[in-house]
């Protein structure tokens, strides 16, 4: 039997936040803490759900509720929707259906899509499209009477990137903001690395908005696992993708985190407890929900505490 004994080191290269004490406190965070939903910012709402058919019937019902509360209330709903996780699109298409909620008065707004090297995203016809996802998981299976008009679902396309922002903007901004946290800390494809071009200036990266950029390698690798079976090689370099500017925008802020691999393991809860937990910096870029009006809903193997498991 051994003991277990120090060990010191640098934080790895690729990261871009460099606050170990940062890192060491935040994992240290017992799933305790998450259950009773326990932050500095009583607007910044923690839940935990064991249940993936709860968890995802909870997003659904969400989207759907604030579909029909703007409907009812005569008002337009603009949302900002992530490509993943989908099983909740599906959840939600059967609802609008089986509940016959004409979407005439919704505005989508995708968070990103892939893009080559020359910075042209990806058509809706190749298979790692979010379009295509978004189509497939969405708004093909709502029945075509009770549809948005396509006019009013928008995507980050190479042809859109450069008036986005402006587009949301002049609907007020989004209602809504849906979306996840990377194991990089990205929102959308905001990413790490984008920070060292504001030099500290927060207020000046919180304005900063949509635009091409180039793609973590921790995203890379994520979405290879997740999307691509493991082949790195066949995840795009770059992606159009919403930026802070559009996310503090939004009236509210519904965060989503279900990065379950199975067995047991989550490779998404450090990441989850630095967003929440960790100091607010442009280097992990989901911190700055920590300053807003956010639901931060995670999946009970996200919450689950952190543990080096050699088994």
């Amino acid at each position: 039997m051994t003991t277990t004994t120090s060990f010191s080191y640098e934080l790895t290269s690729v990261s871009a936040f460099r606050d170990r004490a940062a890192c060491e406190r935040v994992r240290a965070i017992p799933r305790a803490v998450l259950e009773r939903g326990e932050h500095p910012n009583t607007d910044f709402r923690i839940s935990v759900i064991d249940d993936p058919a709860a968890f995802y019937g909870r997003f659904a019902d969400d989207l759907v509720g604030r579909i029909v509360a703007a409907r009812d209330a005569g008002e337009p709903f603009v949302a900002i929707l992530p490509v993943g996780p989908v099983p909740q699109f599906a959840l939600a298409a059967r609802a609008i259906n089986e509940q016959r909620i004409s979407l005439r008065h919704v505005h989508t707004f995708n968070m990103d899509e892939y893009a080559n090297d020359e910075g042209v995203t990806a058509p809706i016809t190749w298979e790692g499209s979010f379009q295509r996802a978004m189509w497939q998981h969405f708004f093909d299976r709502i029945d075509p009477e009770l549809r948005p008009p396509e006019t009013q679902i928008h995507f980050p396309t190479s042809a859109a990137i450069g008036d986005y922002s402006a587009r949301l903007e002049e609907l007020g901004g989004a209602d809504v903001c849906y979306g996840g946290i990377g194991w990089s800390g990205h929102i959308a494809f905001w990413e790490p690395h984008l920070g060292h071009e504001f030099e500290g200036d927060l207020d000046a990266y919180r304005a900063a908005g949509a635009r091409t950029v180039e793609l973590h390698p921790m995203t890379v690798m994520q979405n290879a696992l997740h999307s691509f079976g493991g082949d790195w090689s066949w995840v795009p370099p770059k992606a159009n993708t919403i930026g802070p500017r559009e996310i503090l925008g939004a009236k509210h802020r519904s965060f989503w985190l279900d990065g379950d691999l199975g067995g047991g393991h989550s490779w998404q809860r450090f990441i989850a407890r630095l967003v929440a937990y960790g100091p607010v910096s442009e280097f992990v870029p989901g911190t700055i929900l920590q300053e807003t009006r956010t639901d931060y809903t995670l999946l009970g193997s996200v919450a689950d505490d952190l543990a080096i498991d050699m088994a």
